[in-house]
Formats: structure tokens, C-alpha cells, sequence
């Protein structure tokens, strides 16, 4: 996905929201045409009460978007993965504000490690040519999209029981909402005229944005589908930390396809941030593992006079005790 984004932005820089839209587009009419074929696929009714408790997920989703693209545009692929990275520690401390909770020392651990990643990788060099340095602007379009991100991934959990518990229903208003919030923009912008200018202009790439649009959007249904579904079922956390290992294999391929500049900062950042990942994937497993094996003291529930806790943590109890032995 990164590397045909980028293809087709460096095809025709001049119309980065117009093919932000397509994309969105594109997306939506996949979900209806595989409803036509699977009952299990829902498309929901466009209802204002609906509409209104999804606003925020909506937009949050959109403005990172949109930076997201601006910051591809501006940047080297290599660069751009590094600046995702910044996403997991915003994500820990969105997530830790909302919930009320703190984090363990070592999932800190593992945060710190990934920023500290994220900073050797943006750390001025002199070895570096001009055209791979970022721009100020560029560095702000990363931070505000991982920021952006970070809000994004906490408000999914809360925004799913406002479509019936559906990641198909919420990537469909994700996906349908955002097009509608960005159509204006794209149209102020002028960039269907600029789509125009390049289609008439025997110096532009027009099948590296055809194609670029249709097999982007293809893949990014799926991906919003699936990302949705890894919020769902895990946590917002662990989701993002998953994402940020991902961008670094990704980044690995694009010096292999861009030729981007890889130096020595660049190569321990994605060591250091890959290190975090994995750190952090083993404390979050050594932590569930020992969550699912503490006994549950339904007597201290009692005391505590929360019957519905009590009813519930009994069920687990039962279910724990007719478990078959794993041995």
C-alpha cells in the first residue's frame, strides 16, 4: 500500500486528496457489491442519530488521512515508516488519558524504546543529499498523522457499539463519512481540473494513477476491514505496536524499490523501533498469560457487594474448572 501510494503521488503530486477520494470511494462500493453476495455483509441506513455518535471517529480518521498523504508526498518511504513511529507511544498516552489507567514500567520500557527510535531516525545528518532531508512542514504532517492515528485507534472500541458490534458497519461509515467530509476540500482545491490538466498532458504517468487508485482502494478496504478487526478483537496498543513492526519490513522494501537514501541513523532507528515492537509483544503476552492463570476470589467480590461482577467472574470461574486439561 505505501509503495503504490507513493508511485501514484509521485505520478501527480498535485492531486493528493482527489486520489485520497477515489480510494474511499472505491472502498464503499466494494462493501456494497459484497453484500449483494454475502448476507453476513450489512450495509447500514444513513441515520442522523448514527451519524452524529460517529462524527468524531469519522473526522479524526479523515484529518489523518489526509496528513498521512501529505506527509508520504513530501517524504523518502524510508523516512516516512520511521516517522510512524511515533504513533505507539501517542497511542499508550491517548489510551492511558482516556482509560484513566497507567501502564506498566516495562510496556514505558517499550515505548521509550520505540521514541527513542523515532528520534535517531530524524536526527540531522551531514551524509545525507539534499532532495532525502525532510522539511520542517514534512515532520509536521507526520507527528499531527500519528497523533491523529493514535486518537483514531482509541475511538474505534468505543464507536463500534453504535454499529450493532459491526466492523463491517463502522469501516462502511468510516470509509463513506470521510469521502463525504472530504469532497468539499477536494473540489476547493480545485483538483479535479488539476486530474484534468494531467490527463491532457503527454508528459503525466495517467496509468500509474488509474491503476494505483483502483489497486489502493482495493487493498485499503481490506486493510481498514482488517485493522478494524485487530481494534476489535486486541488492543488499541497492541494494534498500533503490530502496525509499527509491519512499517518497518516496509521500509526495508522501499530502499529495494524507491533506491531511498538507508544510513547508519536510519538502519538503528528501525533496529531500535523494531527491538521496542518485539519487547513489547513479549510483556504484553507474559502479562495475559498471567491474567488468564490468577484465581478469581468470588467471596472478595461478595464482600465488595457487586453482584453483577460476581455473576459474571462465576461464569468465568465454571467455564475455567470444565476446561479440559491442556497436559
Amino acid at each position: 500500500m505505501v509503495f503504490v501510494n507513493k508511485t501514484v503521488l509521485n505520478a501527480s503530486p498535485d492531486v493528493p486528496l482527489l486520489f485520497l477520494f477515489l480510494q474511499l470511494i472505491i472502498a464503499v462500493i466494494l462493501l456494497h457489491v459484497a453484500a449483494l453476495f454475502s448476507s453476513r455483509i450489512e450495509i447500514p441506513r444513513w441515520d442522523y442519530h448514527t451519524m452524529k455518535k460517529l462524527f468524531p471517529v469519522v473526522s479524526i480518521n479523515i484529518v489523518g488521512l489526509v496528513f498521512n498523504m501529505f506527509c508520504l508526498r513530501e517524504v523518502e518511504a524510508t523516512f516516512f515508516q520511521i516517522a510512524r513511529g511515533l504513533v505507539l507511544p501517542l497511542t499508550i498516552s491517548v489510551a492511558s488519558l482516556t482509560s484513566h489507567s497507567h501502564p506498566t514500567i516495562r510496556v514505558i520500557v517499550a515505548a521509550a524504546t520505540v521514541t527513542m527510535g523515532f528520534f535517531i531516525g530524524v536526527a540531522p545528518e551531514g551524509s545525507l543529499p539534499v532532495s532525502s532531508i525532510p522539511s520542517t512542514i514534512s515532520l509536521f504532517y507526520g507527528v499531527f498523522s500519528s497523533l491523529c492515528i493514535a486518537v483514531h485507534s482509541v475511538l474505534v472500541k468505543s464507536s463500534l457499539t453504535y454499529c450493532n458490534n459491526s466492523t463491517i458497519q463502522l469501516a462502511y461509515w468510516t470509509n463513506a463519512g470521510s469521502a463525504l467530509l472530504l469532497s468539499p476540500f477536494v473540489l476547493l482545491l480545485g483538483e479535479p481540473a488539476k486530474l484534468l490538466e494531467l490527463v491532457s498532458s503527454s508528459e503525466s504517468n495517467m496509468n500509474a494513477f488509474f491503476w494505483g487508485t483502483l489497486v489502493t482502494g482495493f487493498f485499503g478496504f481490506l486493510l481498514c476491514v482488517a485493522g478494524l478487526l485487530s481494534i476489535k478483537v486486541t488492543s488499541p496498543v497492541t494494534h498500533m505496536f503490530s502496525s509499527a513492526a509491519r512499517s518497518v519490513i516496509q521500509t526495508l522494501l522501499g530502499v529495494w524499490l524507491f533506491h531511498d537514501v538507508l544510513t547508519i541513523n536510519r538502519v538503528t532507528s528501525l533496529l531500535t523501533i523494531l527491538g521496542g515492537t518485539m519487547y513489547y509483544t513479549w510483556v504484553k503476552t507474559t502479562e495475559q498469560a498471567q491474567q488468564s492463570a490468577r484465581p478469581i476470589d468470588l467471596e472478595a467480590l461478595r464482600r465488595d457487594g457487586d453482584d453483577k461482577e460476581v455473576e459474571e467472574a462465576g461464569v468465568v470461574s465454571e467455564v475455567r474448572e470444565k476446561a479440559p486439561d491442556s497436559e
